[in-house]
């Protein structure tokens, strides 16, 4: 049962909520845009690749086909990819990497990585069929110069209209953050590494 008082913070609350609806109704209204995004995931926070994932999940529900590049990860056990292999008609996965730099410790060898993984970036954002590239730590191969910045940045902004890519890993640069549409950073507030836990399957991988 509720009581004058309970009416009037309800009455006080729909009023509120009508007048917020009607405002973003007007927001909304003057969003009539629809293209391709760059969208960038930085920072020393978890979670970059995580929230690509979750957007190629997205996709994946409207029917679209997308592409993954991973350009220094070189693992192909991990439970994301498992469950994209279930997809094999709308995602394109190639594992290009071979680990971190510090576990590779050539760095011949790892630029020649990047430089194969950038060739195969090129050929699936030049797919029309594909709707959502992701170039997961494209980031960390542009920061110890792997890969060409200047062309990275020039076919990133001459990608196709209707094409969104992600750009994932840490340090994005200022220019590729220039050019970008949607860009994040995660930052780091507390990990169960500081703690002595190791990477974990369902959490990390």
């Amino acid at each position: 049962m509720t009581t004058s008082d309970d009416d009037s913070i309800n009455q006080r609350h729909r009023e509120r909520m009508k007048k917020r609806k009607a405002a973003r109704d007007r927001m909304m209204a003057t969003k009539t845009e629809e293209r391709g995004l760059l969208i960038v995931h930085t920072g020393k926070g978890k979670g970059k690749s995580t929230a690509a994932w979750g957007m190629a999940l997205r996709c994946l529900g409207h029917g679209y086909r997308i592409g993954v590049v991973q350009f220094i990860k070189g693992r192909d056990t991990i439970g994301e990819l498992k469950v994209f292999r279930q997809f094999p008609e709308q995602v394109t996965w190639k594992v290009m990497g071979e680990g971190f730099t510090w576990e590779t410790q050539d760095r011949e060898r790892d630029t020649e990585m990047a430089m194969a993984a950038w060739k195969a970036s090129c050929e699936l954002m030049a797919d029309p069929g594909i709707r959502l590239v992701i170039l997961d730590e494209l980031n960390i191969a542009l920061r110890y110069g792997y890969v060409d910045s200047e062309d990275v940045l020039d076919v990133l902004s001459a990608r196709r209209d209707d094409l969104h890519v992600v750009v994932t890993g840490r340090n994005a640069s200022d220019a590729l953050i220039e050019i970008a549409d949607l860009v994040t950073e995660m930052t780091l507030v507390k990990h169960p590494f500081r703690e002595g836990v190791r990477s974990q399957p369902g959490i990390e991988f």
